[in-house]
């Protein structure tokens, strides 16, 4: 099973050209992933997107996948024009199930800050069904990003805690919903690997499966490749660090053969990470 999460900048490049066919032909040389996770997916944001829906086209772009875009943020101007903004998931394993959840957003008004979300897709693997959480949290604020990490780890014990078995196919609600116990969380997290929330997620001793950070969890002595600001040095002024992270559960963690970051392409100002998981 393999995964490539991309935090894409809604599409632009170090460059400053806003591009999402690049994207999409950089994450494909990249890996055949069977999930492709990307942050910062816009529609009608005319300062990110020119007024389009990005969504739309990286649909289009990947043929043969399931694509799923859920905002954190969904506005509506005074001329009834929806505009939107989140994450994207695109699968081509069979899609079972599709929550996504609006993280805590404390101290809205306090700090510049936007509400993020955590697309969470079940998918089945040739090993079984696992979810995907696909999430970005928030830069500015310290307390806001820790509120949305306790968030993340409360939905990993209830769905470790208390899985529920595929239902098939149901044709009322009260049976038609899969819980998977096994996951695997990506996305841009916006710490780094030296700070205590990083702790938070990967040394978390809750009831059920935990995550661990999937770098580490095979190699613990293995060099950190940075994941941004390594071309990008005018929003990155400290210079290239680690903020885009792969957590899977313990009981995935045996299974991972493999997990890279491209830090060749400047195509955004984040780097894609893989992983790719035994069957």
């Amino acid at each position: 099973m393999r995964l490539l999460t991309w935090n894409i900048q809604c599409g632009k490049g170090c460059d400053g050209v806003t591009d999402l066919a690049r994207i999409v032909a950089v994450a494909r040389e990249t890996l055949d992933a069977d999930v492709f996770c990307f942050q910062e997916v816009s529609s009608n944001f005319s300062k990110y997107d020119g007024g389009g829906d990005q969504s739309a086209e990286l649909a289009a772009l990947l043929p043969g996948y399931t694509p799923i875009f859920r905002p954190a943020i969904e506005t509506v101007d005074q001329a009834d024009q929806l505009h939107r903004f989140g994450n994207m998931t695109l699968s081509r394993l069979p899609v079972v199930q599709i929550n996504n959840h609006i993280l805590p957003w404390p101290g809205a008004g306090s700090v510049r800050s936007m509400r993020r979300n955590a697309l969470e897709v079940t998918v089945t693997a040739a090993f079984g069904t696992l979810r995907v959480v696909n999430t970005h949290l928030e830069f500015h604020s310290v307390a806001q990003r820790e509120a949305q990490i306790m968030r993340l780890l409360d939905l990993q014990e209830d769905a470790s805690t208390s899985p529920k078995a595929p239902a098939g196919k149901p044709d009322e609600p009260y049976e038609s919903q899969t819980v998977a116990a096994a996951s695997l969380m990506c996305g841009d997290f916006n710490f780094d690997v030296s700070d205590p929330q990083h702790a938070l997620i990967d040394r978390s001793g809750r009831p059920g499966l935990n995550y661990r950070d999937a770098w580490t969890a095979g190699r613990s002595d293995r060099p950190r490749a940075p994941t941004c600001g390594i071309y990008d040095h005018a929003q990155w002024t400290h210079g290239p660090d680690c903020r885009d992270f792969i957590f899977a559960t313990e009981d995935l963690v045996g299974r991972i053969d493999r997990i890279e970051v491209n830090g060749k392409t400047d195509a955004s100002d984040h780097q894609p990470v893989l992983i790719e998981l035994a069957d």
